[in-house]
């Protein structure tokens, strides 16, 4: 894979659902958005951008190193926040654009680059990262979205439920428990890459049925045609934080975390 260059973009939206506040919520004493900031940074992308809808996301990132775009508090998805940072930050639209969920505070450098790399080198609209399924609780979790993709590596169809289904070890209610062997399960990391101009006009698309019924906003893309590539994450992408346990859960990882060891 080509390494090309791009500029990453986080949305940060101060009123989460599950977390509020959660951009500013502490860990290791510091905003949780400045440490996916830094993890973009290290990715050696030429630009970072903060997508924010409130003033104190901004106040929290003064002296960091990026940007900020401050976008409407209105956005009903972190893509039409991004289309609406673009604008801002003037990108042209060939612009290699990494959309870097502002939970993923162990985002691996080498993950962001990978995914800006799959799309240019595919030559698809859009391009994410997945990584193999380890256990039939993840295949079975509706919150750990899965992905089927073509043999050129297009994604075909993203799904919370568990696809593709393994018919007959799953006919029994005791099969389930276990993974069976032979097939490649993939689960879906929520990083994007796509050109600004794309990125532009997908805000611009009206929801889509499959979209609305699976919440899933890439569905979106692929309903109106669009090509999504996807590359397996050359690193492991430890679990972002969506609730109070998973803020728990990333304060151990830093923690406990090996000398020398970043993120």
């Amino acid at each position: 894979m080509t390494e090309p260059p791009f500029v990453v973009a986080i949305p940060a939206r101060y009123a989460a659902t599950r977390l509020p506040g959660k951009p500013l919520c502490l860990l290791a004493g510091e905003p949780l958005v400045l440490h996916v900031a830094r993890r973009a940074l290290a990715a050696g992308a030429e630009d970072v951008w903060v997508a924010a809808d409130d003033a104190r996301i901004a106040d929290a990132l003064a002296g960091s190193g990026v940007r900020i775009a401050m976008t409407s508090p209105d956005h009903a998805s972190g893509s039409d926040r991004l289309a609406e940072c673009a604008a801002i930050a003037g990108w042209p639209d060939d612009t290699v654009v990494v959309n870097l969920q502002g939970d993923e505070p162990f985002a691996p450098a080498a993950g962001i680059r990978a995914v800006a790399a799959a799309l240019v080198d595919s030559g698809a609209d859009m391009a994410t990262l997945a990584t193999p399924v380890e256990d039939a609780a993840t295949l079975a979790d509706p919150n750990a979205v899965k992905l089927v993709r073509a043999a050129n590596g297009d994604a075909l169809y993203f799904s919370r439920a568990p696809i593709p289904w393994p018919r007959d070890a799953w006919a029994t209610t005791e099969g389930r428990a276990l993974l069976p062997p032979g097939t490649h399960w993939l689960r879906h990391i929520g990083i994007y890459a796509y050109r600004a101009g794309f990125l532009k006009r997908f805000a611009a698309l009206p929801p889509t049925p499959l979209e609305r019924t699976e919440s899933l906003e890439q569905l979106r893309a692929l309903e109106h045609g669009h090509r999504i590539a996807v590359a397996l994450s050359p690193e492991p992408f430890p679990p972002g934080v969506d609730t109070a346990e998973d803020l728990e859960r990333a304060e151990h990882r830093l923690a406990n975390r090996p000398p020398g060891e970043q993120g």
